[in-house]
């Protein structure tokens, strides 16, 4: 009686495990009730408010400490700030690898971490003490101050970089330690899934406005010590959080390197060029229907890039780099399906670059005092925050409930719709960004400040348009991007297809940095000075904001042709039915 309690009670539990295979650090099955969902998520949501602080604490005012601390020109600035946040943005990508293929996303999110507080640290002493702080100069251009030493410019960039490097293993890592606490096979944590990216870039972009009102008042005006301990304690604050969270977390076992495995499909498949594919799919070696459980999913062959299945014909060999399974190739064509996506995701993300870079030297040239208040430059980029804050509020509370009555689709419209949305506005902020610097150029000339570079007698608050704007395009196209490459991604590379919304961010601000050098170069040939310089006044800034709008509508067209082509990702339930069915025929035989 009590062995057939006992099996009851065992077959009941088994009922409330969750089935997409997430386990605990040891490696067990968990109770539904016990972790994840909204209970772990609560942890995760706010580490991210105190990182998206420390992080942005640092960069958002990093071109204002470079000019006006390390005395260096507009361009060389500019570039140094994106080629700074683009290595930030491309690190994720061996984050990814590593939590997927050797020590899961938890430990590696907890290494990483570690190095990214070293990185912080480090920085922090670098313009804290000498002999590795700049000496102070009272001259405001900086023509008459001392060069930093070789050794304050070591320290301070291998400082930032080090903190690069850490970023790239906890960024991948931890939204996607997020995503995972909701299970895909249970229809109310699907649902809920639906809006943790939403309220992820909300958490993200919360932290990010203290950092851009708050530690940018500090740093302008208390000082840059203040300014660098603060972001400090802010990770440490953060790390300590997700550490508490611990007991709630779900995790997903590594399931090896994703670039290797998409390596072996396409060697495998230029190995057997001249070998005709079989016109029947069941000819083509997949493995046992038993090998596919909780946390492996097997997927169907289709046509598309049909090549690759020649990975999947029987041949005397069974060696891994000669034979591939279809689900094998499946999921790499999943991977290389989306790399159109992800290229024309790129011109957006340079925009995005604009806004730490010339969107802050143009509010130094304005008047910023209000009363006797004087706003930071950088500032302006909460508005940004709050813009995107409202936005994404607005869309998932009242604009996905009233589309989705018509369109049917739970997300109120589709992802790839929501980017191009954000595409648009991202053509609309260059216009009006382009057209606000030619009134700030007209009134430079018209009251003599085009040589000396004195302020222009306006208000920095011209500059807010742009401003808002990018926030909307960002509740638009950011949060879309980050959802669509975790959700397109196949169930064994979310951790790859996270890095690939981060990318494109680091794409983006390398491309920035290649376009500013060389449209400074080409304008400034032939005796012109050129349309980007140290002096704005003098410059023609409104002519570089004109070629990106340019830039933009071209880019957007090529995105409605990308789309025209896309095939998105079957559903894994799809795929699971399948197997049970294929179990149920095989359990009969």
């Amino acid at each position: 009686m009590n062995e057939s309690m006992s099996k009851e009670e065992e077959e009941e539990e088994k009922g409330l495990y969750t089935e997409d295979g997430t386990v605990d650090l040891r490696g067990n099955p968990v109770l539904r009730s016990k972790r994840g969902r909204w209970t772990a998520c609560f942890f995760i949501v706010v580490y991210e408010v105190f990182e998206r602080m420390a992080y942005y604490g640092i960069s958002t005012n990093l071109f204002i400490y470079l000019t006006t601390k390390l005395h260096q020109g507009t361009v060389t600035s500019a570039n140094n700030v994106t080629n700074w946040v683009g290595t930030i943005w491309m690190t994720p990508a061996l984050g990814a690898y590593v939590a997927d293929a050797l020590l899961g996303r938890y430990w590696t999110f907890l290494i990483a971490g570690a190095i990214y507080f070293l990185g912080m640290s480090l920085l922090t002493l670098s313009v804290s003490i000498h002999p590795l702080k700049p000496s102070p100069c009272s001259d405001p251009i900086g023509v008459h101050c001392d060069k930093p030493t070789t050794l304050q410019l070591a320290v301070f960039f291998g400082a930032l970089y080090t903190l690069a490097l850490g970023t790239g293993g906890t960024k991948p890592n931890i939204s996607t330690i997020g995503a995972d606490q909701f299970d895909e096979f249970d229809p109310k944590e699907k649902a809920q899934k639906l809006s943790f990216f939403n309220w992820w870039m909300f958490s993200i972009f919360l932290g990010t406005l203290f950092a851009n009102t708050i530690l940018v008042y500090i740093q302008d005006n208390v000082g840059w010590t203040l300014g660098y301990e603060l972001p400090t304690i802010g990770l440490v604050i953060s790390l300590i959080i997700f550490l508490a969270g611990t007991p709630f977390y779900r995790h997903k076992v590594p399931v090896g390197s994703p670039f290797t495995k998409m390596a072996k499909v396409i060697v495998a498949s230029i190995r057997k060029w001249k070998i005709d594919i079989p016109t029947d799919p069941k000819e083509l070696y997949e493995l046992d229907p038993r090998e596919y459980g909780k946390g492996k999913y097997r997927i169907d062959s289709t046509n598309e890039m049909r090549f690759l299945n020649k990975a999947c014909i029987r041949t005397n060999s069974s060696k891994p780099w000669l034979l591939c399974s279809v689900t094998q190739v499946e999921e790499t064509k999943q991977m290389l399906r989306m790399i159109p996506i992800l290229i024309v995701t790129f011109i957006p993300s340079t925009m995005i670059a604009q806004i730490g870079t010339l969107f802050v030297k143009q509010g130094t040239t304005l008047n910023r005092h209000i009363g006797t208040f004087k706003i930071p430059p950088a500032s302006l980029a909460g508005f940004v925050t709050i813009s995107m804050l409202i936005s994404v509020v607005v869309y998932d509370c009242v604009f996905v409930k009233i589309v989705k009555k018509w369109t049917k689709n739970p997300r109120g419209i589709s992802l790839l719709q929501r980017m191009g949305i954000g595409m648009i506005i991202h053509i609309i902020i260059m216009v009006v960004a382009s057209l606000t610097e030619r009134h700030r150029i007209h009134v430079a000339r018209d009251n003599g400040l085009v040589e000396n570079g004195g302020q222009v007698p306006l208000s920095i608050f011209i500059l807010l348009p742009q401003f808002i704007l990018m926030g909307v395009a960002d509740a638009f196209l950011e949060v879309a991007k980050i959802e669509f490459f975790y959700d397109q991604a196949p169930e064994s590379m979310k951790s790859l297809g996270t890095s690939y919304s981060m990318t494109s961010l680091g794409v983006g601000s390398f491309i920035s940095s290649a376009l500013l050098s060389i449209v400074s170069d080409v304008t400034s040939g032939d005796g012109h000075e050129g349309w980007i310089r140290n002096n704005l006044n003098a410059s023609h800034l409104d002519y570089y904001y004109a070629f990106f709008a340019v830039l933009n509508c071209i880019n957007f067209v090529v995105f409605l042709v990308v789309v025209r082509f896309y095939v998105y990702r079957a559903e894994v339930s799809d795929s699971m039915k399948m197997l049970e069915e294929e179990l149920v025929i095989r359990n009969t035989r």
